[in-house]
C-alpha cells in the first residue's frame, strides 16, 4: 500500500474503480500531489435515486466515508494509525443532478495532528464536509472524527 500512497493520481483511479464508489457514481474528480485538496462528485442516477427521485442519503454519506483517512495517510506515511472514529450527516434539502464536497487539509492542521500523537496518545481530530450542488446550495454537511495514533516504534 505504501507504493500506492507515493503517487497519488494512482490512489485517486484505483479510488474511482472500487465497487463502493463506482457502483454509486461516487468519482473523486481531483486529488492534489500533496495531499492537501480533494473534490468528490456523485451524479445522480437510477442506482442511488431515493422513492422521491433524489440522491439516497446513503450515497451523500459514502462520498467522504475515506477521505480524510486517505489525505492523512498521504501525508502522514505507514508510521500512523489512521481511521474513521464516528460520523453523522445532517440533510439540507434534495439532492439533484450532480453534487460535490471538497476536501482540503492545511499544514496548520497537520502540525496540530503531529504534535497531538507525538507522545503516541491518539488524537481524534473533526472535519466538516459541506455537500453542495451544481448551484452552490448546500444538500448535506457532513461530521466525521477520525482516530489518529503515532505507532509505537519496534
Amino acid at each position: 500500500m505504501r507504493a500506492v500512497f507515493k503517487r497519488p493520481q494512482l490512489l485517486k483511479t484505483l479510488l474511482n474503480l472500487w465497487p463502493p464508489f463506482l457502483f454509486c457514481g461516487i468519482r473523486i474528480e481531483s486529488l492534489s500531489d500533496d495531499y492537501l485538496k480533494c473534490r468528490v462528485g456523485l451524479r445522480l442516477s437510477r442506482w442511488n435515486r431515493n422513492a422521491n427521485g433524489t440522491h439516497f442519503g446513503g450515497s451523500l454519506f459514502s462520498m467522504s466515508d475515506p477521505i480524510y483517512a486517505l489525505m492523512l495517510m498521504g501525508l502522514l506515511g505507514d508510521r500512523y494509525l489512521i481511521c474513521d472514529q464516528s460520523a453523522d450527516i445532517n440533510f439540507i434539502k434534495p439532492g439533484r443532478g450532480r453534487v460535490y464536497a471538497d476536501f482540503e487539509l492545511t499544514q496548520q492542521r497537520i502540525d496540530e495532528i503531529r504534535e497531538a500523537t507525538a507522545a503516541g496518545a491518539k488524537h481524534l481530530p473533526e472535519f466538516v464536509i459541506n455537500v453542495i450542488d451544481e448551484q452552490g446550495d448546500l444538500v448535506a454537511k457532513l461530521r466525521r472524527t477520525l482516530y489518529v495514533r503515532h505507532k509505537k516504534s519496534k
